[in-house]
């Protein structure tokens, strides 16, 4: 089995229920902070929780003793809620049950501030950043004066890697709903309405984190397995700079390359040869084109969220249709499938070369097509991409009932691949078209299997004058797709709401409609808003 970070005592517990008690509570300690955090093992296990908590939905198997109460019948895990945000509304995913799990306004882009997706979404994210907060809290240099000093060491670097689990948080937070309540370690915990931050005022938080703890997190490739480095915070700028200009109205395409290029010229990150393998049981061994994932487990971090719901929500729950046993699954839910449009990136999949293609049609007989509405679960293709099978294609150790042993990558080289080339094409400075065509044409070699040291074996390879934004944002589908930054992606081609780009259903009706651009972004919702007056809704 793999070696995990997760593997800590479940030390943090917390219910919440408004804004004033989710963001100015502590998290409560059972064991009492003190008890927590007087040693540096009390401290790792405690980062530990702050990992985790992306992942997870409760201290027990599949989200039991719930950290939160959710605003639907079930308590699920950030990632499951972030997944659906950034998928179930695009070309990409759409949800087998969508009614009856209340995705139905996210999948036609007609959701309001009352929406229960959108509302577990938000406090999941600021959960997170309630948890970081208070390891920053109790992990002040007074507090940890008694330690070795190799344990001060350590706890600095567990301080700058809470800091940026922070960020990312506040990322997400910015990403989905272009506004939120700032608060940080700082901040009172009581008779205190947490201030309202604009989408310029968290980019600027963020990017300020992450350059002031630039310096603190451990080198590239030094940390331990799961746990963020260097690279990690290069990759967050990186893509918090490709989309400052939705954010920020000011395009920041040199500042994406140079942080890019931090990643290139440290020079311990390659392509995986074997594109799939970055998505089955034994991706925790691809750390050559890994940056940072979160850690999933079959064990020990179980939730019906994260990378089970990516795998087996993509699997037929009828047997006969596929075997779940062939994804390294004890069943499969049928949960989701791929729209028509979405799978026409690849021409004829049946046919298609392209080892990224990995749609099960059942020899070609489902339908891509969602005709009949998007809950006919007999049409739309199902995706392959995500198993819980290792690399000899057996189901991973230790699987228990419906629990994958999967990592979620949250940052790859392919994607750092991706934005240098989208950052040259709109102007940034930094690296070449060459450059670019280059970077580009390796993500085509392993999509092809091609020969490297083959100059003639070129199949799907592109030139300069194929190489331009319409291009980029397809080929960021073929490479990303299922990996929660589609939503993003359209809104920063300006495709997401708009007429530009259709698929099926969207807006609600058969052959797609644009929608309100209010829609770019997700609303704070309503029983946040009524408890904390500093925050609003315009457009809602």
């Amino acid at each position: 089995m793999k070696k995990l970070l997760y593997t800590v005592m479940a030390v943090l517990a917390m219910g919440l229920s408004s804004c004033l008690d989710d963001l100015n509570q502590d998290p409560i300690v059972e064991t009492g902070a003190d008890g927590v955090y007087n040693s540096a093992a009390g401290c790792k296990a405690a980062l530990g929780k702050l990992y985790v908590s992306f992942v997870i939905a409760g201290q027990e198997f599949g989200g039991g003793d719930a950290d939160l109460s959710t605003s639907g019948s079930e308590s699920f895990d950030l990632m499951r809620c972030y997944i659906n945000l950034q998928e179930a509304g695009t070309d990409e995913m759409v949800y087998t049950w969508a009614s009856g799990d209340n995705l139905l306004d996210v999948t036609y882009l007609s959701w309001d501030a009352s929406d229960p997706w959108v509302t577990d979404c938000y406090y999941r994210i600021y959960y997170t950043i309630a948890l970081c907060n208070d390891f920053l809290k109790h992990t002040t240099e007074d507090v940890i004066a008694g330690f070795t000093a190799t344990e001060q060491d350590d706890v600095r670097a567990y301080r700058a890697e809470a800091r940026f689990l922070r960020a990312l948080a506040y990322y997400y937070a910015l990403d989905l709903f272009g506004q939120g309540p700032f608060v940080d370690e700082n901040t009172p915990n009581v008779d205190f309405l947490p201030e309202a931050y604009n989408s310029t005022q968290i980019f600027n938080y963020i990017e300020n984190e992450l350059t002031a703890i630039e310096g603190t997190m451990l080198e590239p490739g030094t940390n331990e397995y799961g746990r963020a480095d260097r690279a990690a915070a290069w990759a967050l700028l990186a893509r918090l700079y490709l989309n400052a200009e939705v954010y920020t109205g000011t395009g920041r395409y040199t500042d994406c390359l140079t942080y890019c290029k931090k990643i290139i010229d440290c020079n311990i990150y390659s392509l995986e040869p074997n594109y799939a393998s970055l998505f089955n049981a034994d991706n925790h061994l691809r750390t050559n084109e890994i940056i940072f994932p979160f850690v999933v487990d079959a064990t020990t971090t179980v939730s019906w969220g994260a990378t089970t719901y990516l795998c087996a929500g993509a699997v037929s729950n009828d047997n006969s249709v596929q075997d779940p046993a062939a994804y390294g699954l004890t069943s499969g839910w049928g949960s989701y499938r791929v729209r028509g449009e979405f799978s026409e990136l690849w021409g004829d999949v049946d046919t298609s070369t392209d080892s990224r293609c990995m749609l099960f049609t059942n020899s070609g007989t489902i339908d891509p097509w969602l005709n009949n509405g998007v809950e006919d679960a007999t049409t739309g293709y199902l995706s392959e991409k995500w198993t819980n099978l290792t690399d000899a294609g057996e189901a991973a150790s230790s699987t228990q009932s419906n629990g994958v042993s999967t990592d979620f990558p949250v940052f790859r080289l392919a994607d750092v691949y991706l934005m240098i080339a989208e950052s040259v094409l709109r102007g940034g400075t930094g690296y070449t078209r060459a450059d670019a065509l280059g970077f580009l044409n390796q993500l085509r070699n392993r999509a092809y299997n091609n020969d490297p040291d083959d100059p003639t074996d070129t199949e799907g390879q592109i030139t300069d004058s194929q190489m331009n934004l319409d291009y980029i944002i397809d080929e960021r589908g073929r490479e990303l797709y299922l990996e929660c930054v589609r939503r993003t992606d359209l809104i920063r081609f300006g495709r997401f709401t708009s007429d530009q780009y259709l698929w099926q259903w969207k807006g609600g009706v058969l052959n797609g409609r644009g929608v309100d651009s209010r829609y770019n972004v997700y609303p704070i919702p309503a029983n946040e808003i009524a408890v904390n007056t500093n925050l609003s809704n315009p457009n809602y």
